[in-house]
């Protein structure tokens, strides 16, 4: 059967930052009235989820269930993201929605009309959309924007180096001798070229590791934020503002966003690292998006990687949407 083209989109996530990021990137991409749904999910259809059992209708809360009962549900799009929402968006498609999950289901993808993976978890299927890193908002107007929002940051010194530090996974160990040396490094080009340094870390970083951050670029022009002791996040800035960006190899979704900018990209620490994650920075590194760090930083021409545009570009044409 012939289903309409989707008027709205209903955005469907457990609220975890990184989950909420990837699906609401999609959906301001496909450019439709959208709303978003946090899930109050519900034992025992939490523990299995995905996959189904009696009365999953009742497993995310009242909202949900009222979007069940709602006839607009047959001009809905819902877009997921994480485990949780992979069987809130199947349940929503029983019911008449077209629904999108992103991340790999680890389940059949025929449960949903498309599901979008990243290319290194090496998913197959008709209706699987496969991307480069993770779907992300950096474009032009995102980061025009993020200038405009943090323009302080325009009148430090160039050439700007951004410098995004994440933390150790099951993928990457991060040690302190390695943040130390590569924390040197960083500092040795600025001083010999000048220039300023924005550096972030994240909710992954150790505090050990956070407090060796700042010492070791003490002194240095910028700035350097660990949380919101230190003031409003310039993530965005940052990424708008950079010259060139050194990112720690632990993140598929900071490197993706590193990508997508217009600024060379230098991965720190892609030597220790394994798994899935290993074969994204390798695929960067083969297209020439990004090289490995060292200590000169030497500047070099590459294409933004952008791939929330490409995909919601397959989607608008698979689902019928209006460009």
């Amino acid at each position: 059967m012939q289903r309409s083209s989707p008027s709205q989109i209903l955005v469907v996530t457990d609220g975890h930052a990184g989950n909420l990021r990837q699906a609401r990137a999609l959906a301001d991409a496909l450019k439709l009235p959208t709303q978003d749904i946090v899930l109050a999910p519900r034992a025992p259809w939490r523990w299995l989820a995905p996959r189904r059992i009696g009365g999953a209708e009742r497993a995310f809360g009242a909202e949900l269930e009222a979007r069940l009962r709602d006839p607009a549900l047959a001009r809905t799009l819902a877009i997921g993201c994480g485990r949780q929402a992979a069987l809130a968006t199947r349940v929503l498609r029983e019911h008449g929605a077209q629904a999108v999950q992103i991340l790999d289901p680890r389940i059949r993808s025929s449960h949903w009309d498309a599901v979008v993976a990243p290319q290194h978890d090496r998913l197959r299927g008709a209706n699987v959309v496969e991307l480069l890193g993770s779907l992300n908002p950096v474009q032009d107007g995102w980061l025009g924007a993020s200038r405009a929002a943090f323009a302080a940051l325009g009148k430090l010194p160039g050439p700007r180096t951004a410098l995004l530090i994440g933390g150790p996974t099951s993928d990457m160990r991060m040690s302190m001798r390695r943040l130390d040396r590569w924390l040197r490094d960083v500092r040795k080009v600025v001083e010999r070229e000048g220039g300023s340094v924005l550096a972030t870390t994240s909710r992954r970083t150790p505090p050990a590791m956070v407090v060796r951050v700042k010492k070791r670029l003490q002194g240095l022009p910028g700035i350097v934020w660990s949380g919101s002791v230190d003031g409003r996040n310039p993530y965005a800035g940052l990424l708008g503002w950079a010259d060139r960006i050194v990112c720690t190899a632990d993140s598929v979704n900071m490197i993706s966003e590193a990508a997508a900018t217009r600024a060379p990209v230098f991965v720190a620490g892609d030597r220790q690292l394994h798994g899935r994650p290993r074969r994204f920075v390798e695929a960067l590194r083969e297209r020439g998006r990004v090289r490995a760090f060292d200590a000169v930083l030497a500047p070099f021409d590459a294409e933004p990687m952008r791939e929330t545009q490409r995909v919601a570009a397959l989607l608008r044409e698979r689902f019928g949407i209006g460009g």
